[in-house]
């Protein structure tokens, strides 16, 4: 009887506990990321009355079983269900994350580093990505400074998302831009005294911004054909340029009323086209003829018919008498200029800024395709691209080379009288554009845990990446509450360096929170067996003690 006394006792105090597990779990049902537990019971001891014994063959008996009585329960085993994820609760809090698969946050108390699957993070006072419970900061990678954008995976740090240096991003100079669009060469601006107008913002390395103001204008062979021009482009037999040495003789020659300077010839039929007297521009009047005048109209559309045709020298006396004919000579002349009727696509290009060097840029629309992706190479523009370089003492925020800047992109054809075209600053895929300093506007995490920043000048940043600890025995671990595990002997250590949390096929979401994984239909159903179990135990007492009272009675 007093051993039934001592096993009912051992019932109540085994089924009080597995009330305490079940109330907390039940107390729990709301708390971020918990993970109930349960209790299995285990025999307690026994008290042997009567060994067991074997079968006897000489006296031929059989074995007899061992007597024991059982002495009470014990509670076998605490086990935490941490493999069961619990529901998404949608919190729209950006620093909420919910993480999925067996992996742990990784949160450090300054000394010492513990495991979480609660997700509920604030940024503090000093940047740092912590819990909100407890201030502990979440652990991650940061950026390899030898490599922007990339992660180095070393011994996890305190995440200091929004340090100073993260608030802002350094400015960049502009180094490369486009110009593109349609050219009408039709267009009220293309026309007029001051061109098409165009304005493209650009970046020193400051952040400063500038405006670079374009004009593009029609820029007739007459406006380009002076003696400076059209000498340059051509050469002797031998490959060495051919210049004009003697502009005096030319000037001379000129105000004596003599025709003097180049003359295009029809390289087919040898009749003169036109010739350049200084810097005047003459046609010959009809086309073919050796009767010039001058073109007053600077206009030579439908002047000259298509054709190919050459540079000559015109029969000049210079000051000892000697034609300049004669001391260059025309077969020495190798350059071609072929005229195919559609001189009015070339245009020229002119742009100045605040500090920045004049110049001018021609750019020659191939006249059967009106693109500008198959442009007549000029002595000025090469690969459709020229740079805009700026004076060093004024602009040393700026590099040597300039911007380049590329009309590959642009074209010409018959857009109704309207020019579309535009500078864009950057290349063609948004690179190299230039920035001014940026303020943090937003931060994201992608679902591998790399944090991003974006800032309001157009550009991101990577600032880090939170790291994940998995263990071999997820159920071995400690739990230290405020939603806190350590690693135990059982659970398996952590590396101090972790892993990507998509390592084991999780991953992580924003903007909610993992809930409690407790089921209360599960905690009321064990709840009642354990009250009825703690019922039953307490009646072997008080039948134990009824029986003790019968014993006591039989003195009377």
């Amino acid at each position: 009887m007093m051993r039934s006394l001592y096993s009912g006792v051992s019932g109540l105090k085994t089924h009080q506990t597995r009330m305490d597990v079940i109330g907390n779990n039940i107390a729990n049902v709301n708390t971020v990321a918990y993970k109930s537990s349960s209790m299995t019971f285990s025999e307690l001891m026994y008290q042997t009355t009567q060994s067991a014994t074997g079968a006897n063959a000489a006296t031929g008996r059989a074995g007899i079983n061992a007597k024991q009585i059982g002495l009470g329960v014990v509670g076998g085993a605490i086990s935490a269900n941490i493999t069961t994820a619990g529901a998404t609760q949608t919190t729209g809090n950006p620093f909420d994350i919910r993480i999925t698969g067996d992996s742990f946050f990784v949160v450090s108390s300054g000394t010492e580093n513990y495991f979480t699957r609660a997700g509920a993070f604030y940024v503090d006072g000093q940047g740092n990505l912590a819990m909100t419970t407890n201030g502990y900061t979440v652990m991650g990678w940061e950026e390899d400074p030898t490599a922007p954008g990339t992660i180095r995976k070393d011994t996890v740090t305190a995440l200091k998302i929004m340090s100073a240096e993260n608030m802002t991003s350094s400015p960049e100079a502009t180094t490369q831009a486009y110009i593109t669009g349609i050219i009408d060469k039709n267009s009220d601006g293309l026309i007029s005294d001051k061109g098409q107008a165009i304005n493209m913002v650009f970046y020193d390395n400051l952040g400063y911004s500038y405006t670079a103001k374009y004009a593009v204008t029609k820029y007739m062979m007459t406006e380009r054909a002076t003696e400076a021009d059209m000498t340059t482009q051509m050469v002797r037999a031998d490959g060495t340029p051919l210049y004009y040495n003697n502009v005096d003789d030319m000037n001379a020659a000129k105000a004596a009323g003599s025709n003097a300077g180049l003359k295009l010839v029809d390289n087919e039929t040898g009749y003169p086209a036109c010739y350049f007297p200084g810097e005047e521009f003459m046609v010959a009047t009809p086309p073919g003829s050796t009767t010039y005048a001058p073109n007053t109209e600077k206009n030579r559309k439908g002047e000259l018919p298509e054709g190919t045709y050459r540079l000559e020298l015109t029969d000049i006396l210079n000051s000892e008498g000697v034609s300049l004919k004669e001391v260059y000579g025309t077969t020495d002349l190798t350059s071609v200029v072929t005229i195919d009727g559609g001189t009015d696509n070339e245009i020229f290009l002119q742009y100045s800024t605040k500090g920045g060097e004049f110049q001018g840029y021609y750019q020659d629309y191939d006249y059967a395709t009106q693109s500008g992706g198959a442009l007549i190479p000029t002595d000025q523009m090469t690969d459709n691209k020229f740079n805009m370089t700026f004076k060093t003492a004024a602009h040393d925020n700026f590099s040597e080379e300039g911007i380049e800047v590329s009309m590959k992109t642009s074209t010409m054809y018959d857009n109704k009288g309207t020019s579309t075209v535009t500078a864009v600053y950057g290349d063609y895929d948004g690179n190299y554009a230039g920035r001014k300093l940026g303020e943090m506007s937003g931060v994201a995490i992608e679902t591998n845990g790399k944090i991003w920043a974006s800032y309001d000048n157009g550009t991101k940043k990577l600032l880090g990446q939170i790291a994940v600890a998995t263990f071999a025995n997820p159920s071995g671990l400690e739990k230290q509450g405020e939603n806190l595990y350590s690693e135990t002997q059982n659970s398996g250590a952590f590396d101090g360096i972790g892993v990507e949390v998509d390592a084991d096929g999780g991953s992580m979401s924003t903007g909610v929170l993992e809930m409690s994984n407790v089921d209360l239909s599960s905690e009321f159903t064990e709840m009642i067996t354990t009250q009825r179990g703690f019922q039953a135990n307490s009646r072997i007492i008080t039948v134990s003690d009824t029986l003790i009272e019968e014993l006591v009675n039989l003195k009377r």
